[in-house]
């Protein structure tokens, strides 16, 4: 008698499609409050976290996602500074490489390190609420990762992105999109005002926010940003 064959994968359960395997879990230890560097064995930097001390009750988790050539530090910046009033816990990776993987040869092992760090996040600090940004190569990285996603990010943040290229789609996560009018970077007639009504067609639900400036976020675009987030 044949032997029946063992069963496949589907190929969004593959990180080269780009899906993330890590889910929010009662955390098993402490995690501590204010800011955490996450480093490997040999030294090399992998992430920046911060967890707001004040406050009770889980947080509203943002993985933050840095331009092309950035840094963790920036990602991070992103909305450092409205973490505490808001209750946010930052978590922001390094990409492996210069961009993050999609950019560079397709997903990868840039979606191995996120959820490596996610596991390792969700198993210290209690979260309901998981949400995805980034700015500029971030911000298209972002939302390409969110769409795969949905059943996991349930927002996307996306300030000056490129473009959304998702292998599959899960879920109906909402977004918001920022871009500046006189971005040199990523014009925004090539950009957010061709992906923000494509979006749309796709069904998903869409804040954009245009503003007179360049390849940045502003202040008030931050602001903006999180109190749609958490309004």
């Amino acid at each position: 008698m044949t032997e029946p064959a063992p069963p496949h994968r589907q190929p969004e359960e593959n990180p080269r499609h780009g899906r993330l395997r890590a889910r929010p879990a009662p955390p098993v230890v402490q995690g501590a409050t204010g800011l955490a560097r996450f480093t490997a064995p040999d030294g090399e930097p992998l992430a920046l976290a911060y967890a707001p001390a004040e406050g009770d009750g889980p947080y509203r988790l943002v993985l933050l996602l840095h331009g092309a050539g950035g840094s963790a530090r920036q990602g991070l910046d992103l909305l450092l500074p409205l973490a505490d009033a808001h209750r946010l816990l930052l978590l922001a990776p390094q990409a492996t490489a210069s961009s993050w993987d999609l950019i560079v040869e397709g997903f990868g092992p840039d979606v191995g390190r996120i959820d490596e760090l996610l596991d390792t996040i969700f198993g210290a600090y209690p979260v309901d609420g998981v949400v995805v940004g980034g700015f500029s190569d971030g911000a298209s990285y972002a939302l390409s990762l969110g769409l795969t996603n949905g059943d996991l990010f349930d927002a996307v943040l996306a300030f000056s992105p490129g473009f959304a290229a998702p292998l599959v789609t899960h879920g109906r996560p909402r977004a918001f999109v920022s871009h500046g009018t006189d971005d040199r970077v990523l014009p925004v007639d090539m950009c957010s005002r061709r992906l923000v009504p494509r979006l749309h067609s796709l069904g998903y639900a869409v804040e954009y926010a245009e503003f007179t400036g360049g390849h940045e976020v502003p202040a008030e675009i931050r602001q903006r940003a999180v109190e749609w987030l958490t309004g």
